[in-house]
């Protein structure tokens, strides 16, 4: 009698339909030569499958295995790619809406060990004393090491009031603290504003999500109708800015230009290849604009700064940025697990690629922290080409490490930050620059027009 199919049989027939059905048929030849490959190597799948759950030491989920298997797949593509399981899933769809149950901090791996990029003001992980450059050895008790950066949010999120204890390593500190933290609702404000010296308008932009656009939109009425005189300049800050949701991003740049493209993409397939321009707007923003950027502006950020750099629309001000040039599509899934693939790169108007390089601003004006009395050095910052498997020049880079140096906050110990923000207040000055000269030329022109009226017979 022939034997039917085994679980493990069916689990590997179910990946080739995926694998294929993900990424599409293109020509005959094409499809037999890859199908031929797969089914050689989902043999070899099947055989590890078949084995673990008949000979390890105790039952195993056949559901945890098989993620385990997607999750390793996609770990071998870029950074930026992961497989989503549906809780992690759901926290994605969370995160772009601007309010979660959490503690409110910002988290990166560095060096392979989770470590807090920053606290978000007035929240549990800031009223706690938590600083940028903790490493976060544990959560509730489960080292973080090998965990990713999903799964250490999905743990650190939850219901408000609940608690979460947090073990931290501080340099400087001779053994790590736990930290106990009550979770609450975490509203992220994306859009900032406030006016500067009665003419000179600020709005910092700290992530592009769902309502960033209309937000902008109102502090800049807002700004406007508080200049008695009008705005004289306005400052985007766009520093320490991770990215977000791309059609903010275009929105937020379409804001400032009246034609011309913003972006523009290129994929493997059609649908990946797309471009974005720019529209006349209802309310008009005359003024001159500088924008501020560091290594801490990725992605969506990015996308702006390049916009206005190259429309030429406004001035860079700052260091070179993150270098995060990919595009990202999340790809839903029948149990409600997800798929966060790059599926394409972004290029600038100009056609520049940033990936891996970054913008670079017409004003360096770096950023320092001071180590000792009367001693500074600049910040250095994580930058894309420092992440294992980053793209370069279309394929990921193998074994990719941060240079001496890099990837790394200074600590409480070591730095303490300038009381003022010289890049700000550089930023200030360049605009009243830009008036005066634009007034001495108004002035000039109106004399050169009365010396040519009196000329004449």
């Amino acid at each position: 009698m022939q034997r039917g199919w085994t679980k493990p049989q069916w689990a590997a027939l179910f990946v080739l339909f995926f694998w294929l059905g993900l990424f599409g048929v293109r020509d005959h030849a094409e499809v037999r030569a890859v199908s031929d490959e797969t089914y050689e190597k989902l043999k070899i799948f099947t055989d590890v499958l078949e084995k673990v759950q008949q000979n390890y030491l105790e039952p195993v989920d056949s559901k945890k295995l098989m993620y385990g298997a997607i999750k390793g797949m996609l770990e071998t593509l870029d950074p930026h790619s992961a497989f989503l399981d549906p809780d992690i899933y759901k926290e994605l769809q969370v995160e772009t809406k601007g309010s979660f149950g959490g503690l409110g901090i910002e988290i990166t791996i560095r060096d392979g060990v989770l470590t807090i990029v920053s606290p978000i003001e007035d929240t549990p992980a800031f009223r706690a004393g938590l600083k940028a450059g903790d490493r976060i050895l544990k959560i509730d008790g489960q080292p973080t090491k090998e965990m990713s950066l999903f799964e250490a949010v999905k743990r650190m999120r939850g219901k408000k009031g609940t608690e979460v204890v947090l073990t931290v390593a501080r340099e400087g500190s001779p053994e790590p603290m736990d930290v106990k933290l009550v979770r609450d609702i975490i509203k992220i404000r994306s859009v900032k504003s406030r006016l500067i010296e009665n003419a000179y308008g600020y709005v910092r932009i700290t992530q592009f999500q769902e309502d960033t656009s209309e937000e902008l939109k109102k502090a800049l009425k807002d700004l406007e109708s508080q200049s008695q005189a009008g705005l004289k300049g306005l400052v985007l800050d766009l520093r320490n800015n991770p990215g977000g949701l791309l059609d903010q991003a275009v929105q937020v740049a379409d804001e400032f230009l009246e034609s011309g493209k913003i972006v523009y993409t290129d994929g493997r397939i059609d649908s990946q290849r797309m471009e974005f321009f720019a529209h006349p707007q209802k309310d008009k923003h005359p003024y001159s604009m500088i924008v501020l950027v560091n290594g801490g502006s990725a992605s969506a950020s990015e996308i702006v700064a390049g916009a206005l750099q190259d429309q030429r629309r406004a001035v860079l001000l700052g260091t070179t940025t993150f270098g995060k040039g990919s595009v990202q599509t999340i790809i839903p899934l029948e149990d409600g697990s997800g798929l966060k693939l790059t599926t394409a790169q972004y290029f600038t108007p100009s056609g520049r690629s940033i990936q891996a390089k970054g913008i670079e601003p017409d004003i360096v004006v770096p950023e320092k922290v001071r180590v000792a009395a009367g001693e500074e050095k600049p910040i250095e910052f994580l930058r894309e080409r420092d992440l294992e498997r980053h793209l370069e020049k279309g394929g990921p880079v193998e074994g990719a490490k941060p240079e001496e140096g890099q990837g790394r906050e200074p600590s409480e110990s070591e730095a303490q930050p300038e009381q003022n923000d010289v890049q700000l207040d550089r930023a200030i000055e360049i605009l009243k620059s830009w008036e005066i000269f634009q007034a001495l030329g108004r002035q000039q022109s109106a004399v050169a027009m009365e010396g040519a009226q009196a000329s004449r017979p």
